[in-house]
């Protein structure tokens, strides 16, 4: 085994100028991960001059049998913390041989949002919090808990340390750095509300990187809880009853907001999103329902309200966003299976464009 790592843990920079690169897609499910690896003749941080590459669509549900083959787009690099030295992870987007974007590849779309002159011109900065449960792999059970029971109830797991309160901590922690390692803007952790269940902060990212740095984040978390043994869920309620569920409450400002009297362009941009409320919980997440009950620290899913320092609303705005005049806001309503292409730019989409 010791020879194995040994093998697994080669630094190539030494014998050779040719790099692997891991490019990664989204499946047909809309959550499931896909990728795969290649050799390049050299290092690179530009993925428009990384070659566009292929794979089969009808082992994904992406495409039918008959005229299966999908085109991969490089759009975004990262340092890839497994096989370190200039070996990289590359985000890709999907696309059929004539060049359109398949059903799936949601970052199309969402890139001709953030690159709109109105939109560019407002710089739209994100802050992701992306909530997770851990499984224990063989019984699809919260990691902690004790098979087919339930641990104490809620209240001194959130932020909680100790054996008894805190599962799972060493994969968490492996994923931290492995994201810093990576180039990804990833902004703090901590324990949830349900134990088993934590949480990493993508931001302030600007854009189309916000989605970019999550789906990576996202990918190295599954890649970790591969090697830790461990499944992780996005389900936005893994346990139904008296537990919290899983959200991506986005943090979201523009230009505008940050600036000088930003507070009442907050609240205009708070009164748009009111208006298509029913619009953006249909993009937000499956399930997202068995979530939004308006208990646990969530608004409703049927109604729509606002207001400052409350968990208990759909958009919440911060003590010092109130006091200062300026800053930004928080949509709690996102599920953590939510992609984050569809909800940054539908953001911006509605608080800017319409």
């Amino acid at each position: 085994m010791s020879l194995l790592n040994d093998l697994i843990n080669l630094d190539l920079t030494d014998s050779t100028k040719k790099i692997i690169a891991e490019y990664i897609w989204i499946g047909g499910s809309g959550m499931d991960l896909r990728s795969k690896a290649r050799t390049l003749p050299k290092p690179e941080s530009d993925p428009k001059k990384l070659p566009k590459w292929n794979y089969d669509g009808s082992s994904t549900g992406q495409a039918p049998g008959e005229d299966s083959e999908v085109i991969l787009y490089p759009q975004a690099i990262f340092k890839d913390p497994f096989r370190g030295g200039n070996n990289i992870l590359v985000i890709c987007d999907a696309y059929t041989p004539t060049g359109e974007p398949i059903p799936t590849n949601k970052r199309h779309a969402a890139a001709k949002i953030f690159s709109h002159p109105e939109v560019e011109k407002e710089v739209p900065w994100y802050g992701i919090e992306q909530e997770y449960t851990l499984l224990q792999k063989d019984i699809n059970w919260p990691l902690g808990w004790p098979k087919g029971g339930f641990p104490g109830p809620q209240g001194p797991y959130y932020c909680g340390i100790g054996a008894d309160k805190a599962f799972g901590r060493d994969v968490v922690d492996a994923h931290y750095k492995a994201c810093l390692y990576a180039g990804i803007n990833i902004s703090g952790i901590n324990g949830e509300v349900m134990p088993g269940q934590w949480e990493f902060q993508v931001g302030p990212s600007v854009g189309i990187s916000a989605g970019d740095e999550v789906w990576a984040a996202r990918y190295i978390l599954e890649r970790i809880t591969e090697i830790a043994g461990v499944v992780v869920s996005f389900d936005p309620k893994p346990i139904p009853g008296d537990w919290n569920g899983a959200g991506a409450h986005t943090n979201y400002s523009t230009k505008s907001m940050r600036d000088e009297g930003g507070y009442e362009i907050i609240k205009k941009a708070i009164e748009k999103l009111g208006l298509r409320h029913k619009e953006h919980i249909a993009a937000y997440g499956e399930g997202n329902e068995r979530r939004l009950t308006g208990h646990h620290e969530t608004a409703n899913i049927n109604t729509f309200k606002w207001g400052v320092a409350n968990r208990g609303a759909s958009i919440r705005v911060g003590r010092d966003t109130e006091q200062e005049g300026k800053g930004y806001f928080e949509d709690r309503r996102p599920a953590s299976n939510m992609d984050p292409y569809v909800v940054t730019s539908m953001i911006a989409e509605t608080t800017i464009l319409l």
